[in-house]
């Protein structure tokens, strides 16, 4: 292992180049007060001696780090990952750094994370599409940075800003395709019920609207998953093997209903002529899968873009109009049902 070079200062720096620290500094930070000789000298040097601005000293110097931390759930769910480019594109675009930490779905883990990234310095912080307790809560109080939610929100603290959809609506016009279908059974493939994000509120969406139906709830139809694959295709495979084999499957994540699509096919079913399956998500896998799914298409791209770009407003102090965004969602219907299109009200 080779020896750690030596690290090369702004002092070193203006020494080399004959001038001040200061001059060094404006240059670095781009600031006009420069001859353009000078700057040029400065650049050369800074460039053959391969020095770099120490981003702490600056951050103590100017009170801010240019840096956001992002606190994610879990990077290798696709969902989160598509968020994670929007969040970075528009971070760029206003020059921000990120340090993106992954809590593993573990509350103690994104508690610690979220206090690290505080110590750090950094000049705001977002927490995605996890549930927000009263730990939570009282970090964020305690936070001197604003801090935005993404893909979750706070309904106990009705003031803390947030970027996402209204998941319990998006369930129910899912379900509701599978009702104008015809189907009386239609079964649920959802996730933890103690999940406040996803669980619950696509678990009451699907409720709400076989009431609207006249439809009685049979928890008989219901399933729970973890939100992967091979639950999908387990739970599939249960509830497509009883005595009340559902006829039509909501499925609250793609990843699970491409694996209730596979159970199916492998109990020699055919999707959607012998059972229809809306996913939700959007997902590249919708389209990977055949018959190709149908899904609610969430801006998940969006979502971390627009978080982002709220956050900026809180870092620079610019005006806010919504503190509170609700994007909008669209159905994608392809193959998985027999419903082509939304009939228009």
């Amino acid at each position: 292992m080779g020896k750690k070079k030596e690290t090369i200062t702004i002092y070193d720096v203006a020494r080399e180049a004959g001038v001040s620290m200061a001059t060094v500094s404006r240059v670095v930070n781009g600031n006009p007060n420069v001859k353009p000789i000078t700057r040029k000298k400065v650049l050369n040097i800074i460039q053959e001696m391969g020095y770099r601005p120490n981003a702490v000293a600056r951050g103590l110097a100017s009170k801010k780090t240019t840096t956001v931390g992002v606190v994610i759930p879990d990077i290798s769910y696709a969902f989160f990952a598509e968020l994670a480019r929007g969040i970075e594109d528009i971070a760029n675009m206003y020059h921000y750094n990120i340090i993106l930490c992954n809590s593993d779905l573990k509350k103690e883990k994104e508690l610690q994370l979220i206090n690290a990234l505080l110590e750090k310095q950094v000049d705001g912080l977002l927490f995605l599409g996890g549930e927000v307790t009263e730990e939570h809560r009282e970090i964020f109080a305690g936070s001197q940075v604003p801090i935005v939610l993404a893909a979750t929100r706070d309904d106990v603290d009705a003031k803390r800003p947030f970027v996402t959809i209204d998941q319990v609506q998006a369930a129910k016009e899912a379900t509701h395709v599978l009702l104008n279908e015809g189907h009386e059974r239609v079964g649920l493939i959802g996730g933890p019920l103690k999940d406040p994000i996803i669980g619950y509120p696509r678990f009451l969406g699907y409720k709400e609207a076989l009431a609207e139906a006249g439809v009685e709830f049979d928890e008989d139809l219901v399933r729970l998953g973890n939100l992967r694959y091979d639950s999908g295709l387990q739970t599939a495979k249960e509830l497509l093997s009883s005595e009340k084999s559902p006829t039509a499957l909501f499925v609250v994540n793609d990843e699970m209903a491409v694996g209730a699509i596979h159970a199916a096919q492998d109990l020699g079913k055919k999707v959607p002529d012998d059972v229809s399956i809306i996913g939700f998500d959007n997902i590249s896998l919708a389209s990977q899968v055949r018959p190709l799914l149908s899904t609610i298409a969430v801006p998940m791209y969006d979502i971390g873009a627009v978080a982002m770009r709220l956050l900026t407003k809180y870092m620079n102090d610019e005006p806010i109009e919504n503190h509170q965004v609700l994007l909008q969602y669209r159905i994608d219907l392809a193959n998985s049902t027999k419903l082509k299109e939304i009939e228009s009200e």
